[in-house]
């Protein structure tokens, strides 16, 4: 039996192996490369046929049954049976969003850079938590990237986190500890005081995950302010004004408002100049939530929408969205990263670093302290493989899907878009339907497509801005259940890329983003209950998203 690694480690310092009856399961070395050398070449091969595959199937009830009930053996098994699982048992049934026609939510198809970075980062094993190691150092250098891409300050730091939700989450946590610490309450009967008062602000179509953050440092519904939105779905200023000065007149403590730059709904961005000029006069903490659209400031045609971005307290940005760094990779930016560490550092004497001048470790700027490494390979190995232009190439290729989708949605009289914009989103609805209840029609619909394999979409419940009132009046606006597509890329601008001898392409084939003339004149079926197979190399694709008609908040698009 080979030698397990360790035993080679204490042999080369001369210390006795101890005698095992039974020696733990190794991987020769030969092995390990052969079954590497099978799963990469099974991972080519399934991207490479994706898009001949139905988007996605349902699960055997049989086989959801058995995974569920997964035993484990008393004798360890082979490692071959690891991609024989892959291959039989988990691929066949994904949740779709790597292929072409997969519309719904913001979740994209996984970098080929970040697919080898996090490889290499797993076999590396290294925590960017604690200690001194070259990849929390790379963490660093990429948050600081990310920072600039956003326009945000060249103080800015931060760190990466699982996705949206957890870079939301410590952003509250971390303006309630600015906003607590500054009243000069961050501890004991004031803290109790004062905690009991905290009220918070947001756009009412914000992601769900702001209020679970609320919820998680102890802020409860009652003192959740959703914020109106005016007719192009972005927080309405004037009743947001309004809201923070009735709360003050009851005795109240408003300590942070949470914008969107890319709603989930609608891919709205909301107006930051009038909201940090609310924040600076009322001491509030001003966190823009840009999981997905973090980053507009790069794209002329958005820039406008992202004046004054360099002004608020922080940021969430999502590279497994925009980026299509694989899942899950988010962060979180603050322009003074001091105040991270006041939020989250905890000494530990087991816990302390070795040199006087080591910088703070990253667990001092979050709940972890054991973080994995694959998020700042993955991400720095996508950002470098992209470039800077490569990246306003990639959001701007998006917009220009979104907009060809939007145009022929308007094109056809069957159809009716009811929203979408400036991100790349399109919510259309069947046009003067005769159905007695029109949102559970939608929602056949959208399920019918589904179960075929040949596109998938969700729906969305969404203000209609036709019938919006002004902010002042006391009806409610109108809304409208409508399939939801968000428009994306399938495959990363790839400007850098290294040929293998035995890889002969043709120079006259088409690069990754090259966008072709659509094959035909519309993007979603002609025929709602007898929806037509895209073809993925001609048409552009696309994301749905969810939401639970009762919340104001995307429920089925998971930012983290």
């Amino acid at each position: 039996m080979t030698r397990p690694l360790h035993d080679h480690a204490l042999a080369r310092f001369g210390e006795e192996v101890p005698p095992l009856d039974e020696a733990p399961p190794a991987a020769h070395p030969k092995v390990l490369r052969d079954e590497l050398i099978a799963a990469a070449e099974w991972v080519c091969q399934y991207l490479s046929h994706l898009p001949e595959t139905p988007v996605s199937r349902p699960m055997p009830a049989r086989q959801r049954a058995r995974l569920r009930g997964a035993s484990l053996g008393r004798t360890g098994g082979e490692l071959g049976r690891i991609l024989d699982l892959v291959r039989e048992e988990i691929a066949p049934f994904p949740t779709g969003n790597g292929h072409p026609a997969f519309f719904a939510w913001i979740n994209s198809p996984p970098a080929p850079a970040g697919l080898i970075a996090e490889l290499l980062a797993a076999a590396i094993n290294a925590t960017c938590g604690m200690g001194d190691n070259a990849l929390m150092d790379l963490e660093r250098g990429t948050v600081r990237i990310l920072a600039d891409l956003a326009a945000l300050p060249a103080t800015t730091g931060g760190v990466l986190t699982s996705g949206g939700s957890m870079a939301n989450l410590l952003a509250l946590a971390t303006a309630r500890t600015w906003y607590l610490t500054r009243r000069g309450s961050g501890d004991g009967l004031a803290y109790d005081r004062d905690h009991a008062r905290l009220t918070l602000y947001y756009n009412a179509q914000a992601h769900m995950s702001v209020a679970k953050a609320a919820a998680c440092i102890g802020i409860p519904a009652h003192r959740l302010r959703p914020i109106p939105s005016d007719a192009q779905h972005r927080l309405d200023p004037a009743a947001l004004r309004a809201a923070v000065t009735a709360d003050q007149t009851a005795g109240l403590l408003p300590f942070c408002t949470v914008t969107t730059l890319g709603t989930t709904a609608t891919g709205a961005v909301d107006p930051l100049e009038p909201v940090t000029a609310l924040c600076r006069r009322t001491g509030m903490w001003h966190h823009a939530d840009g999981a997905w659209g973090g980053l507009g400031a790069m794209v002329p045609a958005l820039a406008p929408l992202y004046r004054g971005v360099a002004d608020i307290d922080s940021m969430t940005v999502d590279p497994h969205k925009t980026l299509s760094v694989p899942v899950g990779c988010g962060a979180l930016l603050v322009t003074d990263p001091e105040h991270l560490h006041t939020a989250f550092a905890h000494r530990a004497s087991y816990l302390t670093p070795g040199e006087p001048d080591t910088l703070p470790w990253l667990s001092h700027a979050t709940i972890e302290l054991t973080r994995p490494g694959t998020r700042a390979l993955a991400l720095w190995a996508t950002l470098h493989h992209l470039g800077r232009d490569g990246v306003t190439a990639l959001l701007q290729h998006n917009l220009t899907l979104a907009d060809r989708l939007r145009d022929k949605i308007t094109a056809d009289p069957r159809l009716e878009l009811v929203a979408g914009g400036p991100w790349p989103v399109a919510c259309f609805r069947l046009a003067a339907t005769d159905a007695p209840d029109p949102d559970t029609l939608h929602t056949r619909v959208a399920h019918h497509v589904r179960t075929t394999g040949r596109a998938y979409l969700a729906t969305v419940t969404v203000h209609d801005p036709r019938s919006c009132a002004p902010a002042s009046a006391t009806t409610a606006p109108a809304k409208a259940t409508s399939t939801c597509s968000f428009a994306k890329s399938t495959t990363p601008p790839t400007p850098h890329t290294r040929q293998h001898p035995s890889d002969a392409r043709s120079s006259d084939r088409p690069s990754p983003t090259a966008v072709r003339p659509p094959r035909s004149k519309r993007a979603v079926p002609a025929e709602p209950l007898n929806t037509r197979r895209r073809d993925p190399r001609t048409e552009p694709a696309a994301h749905a998203r969810s939401a639970h008609p009762s919340t104001p908040e995307g429920t089925g698009q998971a930012s983290g």
